[in-house]
């Protein structure tokens, strides 16, 4: 069974974008993966299909209303849909190699993308919401955190990546950041390749390798090492 994802948007015209190119578009062409797109505005409140409304108790923006959401979310998803549902948020949980390599294994995802200033709680509450976070930063809406996520998550599904080792030896995987990479020329303006890659001596390339991770995750990511992810 290919890995189904439903994404409910105020903006379906932007998917698949770039998930419609490269691996994921050829994945999509296949049959790997699917993409169904569900406009939020559709279940919308009135003449105008209204979404959102003002926040109780004051303040800044506008909120998606719990009924509407609720509405789009029973659309895409019965009660017995085995999928996660998740909400891109910068509230949620940061996403990790950890987590994408668990829904990649999984049947799916019904992707929420929020909008305005929020997204009324009792709806995350009522609907078992999954609240994702893709950095510490805020974007104009959830669009291109669900395309980030998804496109992390499908190019581990079987088949997708030409070679399958590829999905484990990168970086996060073992805990580390990945090591240096080298190809053709051997020397390029003055700079040749490691000689330990080109001697020939597997277990002496894997230990370089490892030990380079192990410097480059130091320098740039101790919080890695310090969680014991290694």
């Amino acid at each position: 069974m290919s890995f189904r994802a439903s994404v409910l948007t105020l903006y379906p015209e932007m998917f698949p974008g770039p998930l419609g190119l490269s691996l994921s578009g050829r994945a999509l062409e296949r049959g790997d993966w699917t993409l169904e797109t569900v406009q939020i505005r559709a279940f919308g409140e009135g003449r105008h299909r209204s979404v959102d409304d003002t926040p109780s108790g004051g303040g800044a923006g506008m909120v998606l209303r719990a009924d509407v959401l609720a509405a789009a979310i029973d659309h895409a998803s019965s009660p017995d849909d085995p999928r996660p549902r998740l909400l891109m948020s910068p509230r949620g949980r940061p996403l990790d190699q950890r987590r994408v390599r668990q829904l990649a294994e999984g049947p799916g995802a019904v992707i929420v993308c929020g909008r305005f200033e929020g997204v009324d709680e009792r709806v995350i509450e009522a609907r078992g919401l999954q609240e994702v976070s893709i950095g510490d930063y805020i974007l104009s809406g959830g669009e291109i955190a669900a395309t980030v996520l998804l496109d992390a998550v499908i190019r581990l599904l079987p088949g997708v990546m030409g070679n399958a080792e590829s999905g484990v030896t990168e970086s996060f995987e073992a805990g580390l950041l990945e090591h240096p990479h080298y190809t053709r020329p051997a020397e390029w303006e003055g700079r040749g390749i490691p000689p330990v890659l080109t001697s020939g001596d597997h277990g002496a390339v894997e230990r370089w390798r490892r030990a380079e991770a192990e410097r480059i995750t130091a320098e740039r990511r101790p919080d890695l090492l310090a969680s014991g992810r290694s």
